[in-house]
């Protein structure tokens, strides 16, 4: 069901996910739109990020990239918050770099829908010029790309593109996804919310 913001016609529409793997490169705006996207629907969140081993973090931000004995160890504790919130049917949403399809493959599952922020190495390396309080540096922006496969057409997932401000990817996630916000709150006349 991969489908491109061109191509977000599609014949039958999916099932609403119960996981989304808010995916792609260090500065594509994952935590951002994955934040916005559990405020506006009220689901679960986790940061990928904060599931690292220590020793990860301290390769990355020492500017070493990560190899794929390093980045098992993470894929297997974000794959056990997603197996926990498939299994219960508590929505969720978790953020994952989730850039090689065997990496896809082991959190992938019945509920599992990727979430690809996609954008060019210039806007990306913009986004990341920016950011300070994160320990990947944009040195290691080129192995990034490097790692990447985009979703294929047998994964369940689209692919968003950026440029736009996230508030704009959020509402095309929600509306290419079908899903739906939580309801605006209701006050009584004291300004008290409602019960």
């Amino acid at each position: 069901m991969t489908t491109t913001n061109g191509q977000d016609a599609v014949q039958t529409p999916p099932d609403p996910p119960i996981v989304l793997v808010v995916m792609g490169v260090s500065g594509s705006g994952k935590s951002t739109v994955a934040g916005m996207l559990a405020g506006r629907l009220g689901w679960d969140l986790e940061e990928g990020d904060d599931l690292h081993p220590a020793a990860n973090v301290a390769k990355m931000a020492a500017g070493v990239p990560l190899t794929d004995e390093d980045r098992w160890p993470w894929l297997e504790r974000i794959a056990a918050w997603i197996q926990l919130h498939t299994a219960s049917g508590t929505p969720g949403i978790v953020t994952c770099s989730a850039l090689r399809r065997v990496y896809r493959d082991r959190l992938s599952g019945p509920g599992v829908a990727f979430v690809h922020l996609d954008g060019t190495r210039e806007t990306i390396a913009n986004r990341l010029s920016t950011r300070f309080d994160h320990f990947m540096p944009q040195s290691l922006l080129g192995s990034q790309f490097a790692t990447l496969e985009p979703l294929e057409p047998d994964e369940e997932g689209i692919v968003v593109d950026l440029g736009r401000g996230p508030k704009d990817e959020v509402k095309e996630i929600m509306r290419r996804l079908q899903l739906s916000p939580l309801p605006a709150p209701e006050y009584t006349d004291e300004g008290m919310l409602a019960d």
